[in-house]
């Protein structure tokens, strides 16, 4: 079963968002995965210190096929250096898994089957 690790800003750490709706829409998202035959897990990040050790234990957790890259933290400006980080430790720490980009919470297994 191909597997994919799904990689977000954590949305309970956006000011004035309700981040706990947005959680739930990501575990809807995630148990998709299932629905598709791939297996799936998703690490959510914010950008402060704990950034890069978060990322690297889950992509040392297992080898992963595809690693999917969430939109929240592509599509702003003030994140790119986060986005950097994680396309390098991907490159680093998960050479074999291919790196896929979504638009929204809810297109993640498409982007995942795009690269799989």
């Amino acid at each position: 079963m191909p597997s994919a690790l799904v990689v977000g800003y954590d949305p309970r750490a956006i000011p004035g968002v309700d981040g706990e709706a947005l959680r739930a829409a990501l575990d809807a998202e995630l148990a998709r995965f299932g629905e598709h035959g791939i297996d799936a897990a998703m690490t959510l990040i914010v950008f402060d210190e704990s950034a890069e050790s978060t990322l690297v234990t889950s992509l040392t957790e297992r080898p992963w096929d595809v690693v999917v890259i969430g939109g929240g933290i592509r599509k702003a400006e003030q994140l790119l250096p986060l986005f950097e980080q994680l396309v390098n430790l991907i490159r680093r720490h998960a050479p074999q898994a291919a790196i896929a980009f979504n638009t929204s919470g809810e297109d993640s297994v498409e982007a995942a089957q795009r690269r799989l």
